[in-house]
């Protein structure tokens, strides 16, 4: 099976601390992998890196996505490439709707593919379309950006984003943070529905009951920076009944 992303031995962190402390991690095309671990322990910082938030530095370490360098990518190379990161807590972006963020997303992806821009009745008739499948009210295409959204219409707004983006690697970071079950449910819908052979995700939580609803593949422990183990769903099991401390 081919590798979509392989990271080895990665040491990274922000303002001179030490974060991970030596990653490994290899995952195929199609996978979903679950990370969950304690506050603190890193799985926000690894999704930073993976997306080129700035700030933080890789001292040690590689990081290949499709065979390629992903570290030597600009944030928005990679955003081209099928990279997307759902944040824990969305930003707001006033006096800019909702409509003009997502067609300059989406032109600038087909742009860097070497596709023409969307048509405006083309690319409304597919918003409209995903705007129905997150069950996101069709007035929201007109307003800011996440403002003066709920917590749950924020998450609801980055699943709109990724299945309107279609990435090839969709990060999930805490996405279920501070969600009722129905919302919880609309996440996990949209995560579900965009899983293919050729799409796939890794979702960073401390909680389980997301990964009821979505089944992932590959689970991680992540603690103290460092990945202490991997297996399958028995170690959801193992975390609900003993907590993180046993590892």
């Amino acid at each position: 099976m081919s590798c979509l992303l392989k990271i080895n031995n990665l040491h990274a962190g922000i303002d001179g601390k030490e974060i991970l402390k030596g990653i490994d991690l290899e995952m195929g095309p199609g996978e979903v992998h679950a990370i969950m671990g304690p506050n603190g322990a890193g799985k926000s910082t690894l999704g930073a890196i993976l997306t080129g938030r700035p700030g933080y530095e890789v001292t040690e370490g590689t990081v290949l996505y499709q065979g390629k360098d992903l570290l030597a990518m600009a944030p928005e190379e990679r955003a081209w490439a099928g990279l997307f990161l759902s944040f824990q807590y969305p930003i707001e972006i006033p006096g800019v709707s909702i409509t003009a963020f997502m067609k300059a997303a989406v032109n600038a992806k087909r742009k860097a593919q070497g596709l023409p821009e969307m048509k405006a009745g083309e690319f409304l008739k597919l918003m409209k379309e995903k705007m129905a499948f997150v069950q996101m009210k069709p007035e929201f295409a007109k307003r800011e950006v996440n403002v003066g959204f709920s917590g749950g219409e924020k998450k609801r707004n980055e699943i709109f984003q990724m299945a309107l983006l279609d990435p090839v690697l969709s990060i999930l970071d805490e996405t279920d943070s501070g969600l009722d079950v129905d919302a919880l449910k609309i996440v996990a819908d949209g995560v579900n529905a965009l899983r293919s052979p050729e799409k796939s995700a890794i979702i960073v939580t401390h909680y389980q009951k997301l990964l009821e609803y979505v089944q992932p593949d590959v689970v991680h422990v992540l603690k103290a920076g460092r990945i202490v183990k991997t297996g399958g769903r028995e170690l959801i099991e193992a975390i609900e009944t003993k907590g993180f401390d046993q590892f």
